[in-house]
C-alpha cells in the first residue's frame, strides 16, 4: 500500500482484481517560481519531453530522470534542471554536444507559459535556463541514500 499526498497526480496503469493500480506522475502542487510566474511540474515535464524529442532522440539519447529548482542565489534568478541522460541504442555517441544542450534550453523556454516568457525576455527578471547533466545512476544513488537514512523504499519519490 502506498501513501500519496493530497494533490499528487496519479495515473491508473492497470487493475489487480478490481483494485486500480497507480503510477505516480507528479506532485500537483509542485511549482517553480522566482517572481510572479508559476511553472507547474506538469508544464515542465511537457517542455522537457519536447526538448528530448526535438534534440536528444535524434542523437540516440533520452532523459532518464530529471529534477529542477528555481535558483534565486544569482541575479537575476533562473531555473536549473538536472538531467540524467541515457542512450537509446547500444551505439552511443557520448553526451550530446554543447550546442544540442543549448537548443534543448531554447525549446524548454519556448514551451513554458507566457508569464515566464515575459519575465525572461521583456522584464529580464529571470535569467537563462540552465541544464546540468549528472552522471548515470545519480538518481538511484540519491534514493539509496534516502533509504539508508531511514526513508521507506515504497514511499520514496524523486525530488
Amino acid at each position: 500500500l502506498y501513501r500519496y499526498r493530497v494533490g499528487d497526480i496519479l495515473r491508473v496503469v492497470g487493475f489487480y482484481n478490481k483494485a486500480p493500480q497507480f503510477k505516480f506522475v507528479c506532485r500537483g502542487d509542485a511549482v517553480l517560481s522566482l517572481d510572479i510566474e508559476k511553472t507547474s511540474e506538469a508544464d515542465l515535464q511537457k517542455a522537457v519531453a519536447a526538448a528530448e524529442a526535438a534534440h536528444l532522440i535524434p542523437h540516440n539519447t533520452r532523459v532518464a530522470e530529471f529534477t529542477s529548482y528555481a535558483d534565486a542565489t544569482t541575479v537575476p534568478g533562473h531555473y536549473v534542471i538536472y538531467w540524467e541522460l541515457s542512450p537509446t541504442t547500444d551505439q552511443t555517441e557520448g553526451l550530446p554536444a554543447d550546442y544540442v544542450m543549448e537548443q534543448c534550453c531554447v525549446v524548454i523556454e519556448e514551451s513554458l507559459d507566457l508569464s515566464y516568457k515575459e519575465m525572461r525576455v521583456y522584464d529580464r527578471s529571470i535569467g537563462p535556463l540552465e541544464i546540468k547533466v549528472v552522471k548515470n545512476g545519480t538518481f538511484d544513488r540519491l534514493m539509496d541514500f534516502a533509504v539508508s537514512s531511514g526513508a521507506s523504499v515504497s514511499q520514496y519519490k524523486p525530488p
